[in-house]
């Protein structure tokens, strides 16, 4: 669907204003708007998630570790799939008002592909560098959005998602290869020294904030220099009518679950191009690993 026919459709949640300004601007930040209730217990689910990483003593599918990481010090770059190992992020994505809001701005049919519990560890979480999600799942259309969910307040010093605003218009989509032609998963260097990121706005906010950016919308994130961590809850969304051209690098059985209306009888093609992502069909570990260098992205 268009921007222009989901606007016609009466929203659940948000305002029109909101919308347009997603639309316009590739992302938006809506703060505090999920309740004590459920961050109480998606705190509790993450608390068990790094109890139980404190057994792991190398990266594997579900846990992928930080240098340094120890049972009696853990220190978590991401779990994968985090609604495959607790309920309760599960039934974020299908009972709270979270795909009410992704409806708003997709239209009423929305689809689960994945998602991710990305964590920046006090005292030195790592960056992330410029990149656009869609480079590593294309799709038939650019309806995916990926939101974000503060599970406590993050400030600059927590290194929050940073966005660069209208990015999602720039054609062609940059590369993500790099001069060797391997795959990094971000942008080259002489790509991110033409963008003008005077202008990238940078998402802090209170616990329960949603960040909502486009699937073409570029995006970072720096280090996080406190003494406090920063996990973020990360799903991704689509319009039911989207579908993937390439294996789901973090593919759960809820992968292509409509989560809000029901399945289109159609799909729907967006005629722009999309640079195609490596082979994940061995599996896939994090970006983090991925843009450290340490391997190239697939789990070993």
């Amino acid at each position: 669907m268009s921007p222009e026919e989901i606007l016609a459709i009466t929203p659940r949640i948000l305002t029109r204003e909101q919308r347009e300004f997603y639309f316009r601007e590739g992302y938006i930040l809506l703060p505090g708007v999920i309740d004590a209730a459920w961050l109480e217990r998606l705190r509790a689910a993450t608390a068990e998630l790094v109890e139980r990483s404190r057994k792991v003593t190398v990266s594997d599918k579900v846990f992928d570790l930080e240098p340094g990481h120890r049972p009696d010090a853990p220190r978590l770059r991401r779990v994968s799939s985090p609604v495959d190992q607790h309920p309760a992020f599960w039934e974020y994505v299908t009972s709270s008002i979270m795909p009410d809001i992704v409806a708003d701005l997709v239209g009423p049919s929305v689809k689960f592909h994945h998602s991710k519990l990305n964590f920046k560890w006090a005292a030195g979480g790592e960056e992330v560098k410029w990149h656009y999600d869609i480079g590593f799942w294309p799709h038939t259309n650019y309806s995916p959005l990926t939101v974000g969910t503060y599970l406590y307040d993050c400030g600059m010093d927590q290194g929050p998602l940073g966005v660069l605003p209208r990015s999602h218009e720039f054609e062609p989509l940059l590369s993500q290869y790099g001069p060797d032609g391997k795959w990094t998963g971000c942008l080259n260097q002489a790509d991110v020294d033409r963008l003008d990121l005077s202008k990238a706005v940078y998402l802090t906010g209170p616990a329960g904030s949603l960040t909502i950016h486009n699937c073409r919308t570029l995006h970072a994130s720096p280090k996080n220099l406190s003494d406090l961590g920063r996990p973020l809850l990360l799903n991704t969304l689509s319009s039911g009518d989207a579908y993937p051209y390439t294996i789901n690098p973090i593919r759960s059985p809820h992968d292509q679950s409509i989560v809000r209306g029901t399945a289109p009888a159609r799909s729907h093609h967006d005629p722009r191009p999309c640079p195609m992502p490596p082979d994940w069909s061995g599996g896939y570990s994090s970006i983090f690993a991925l843009q450290q260098g340490e391997r190239d992205g697939a789990v070993m």
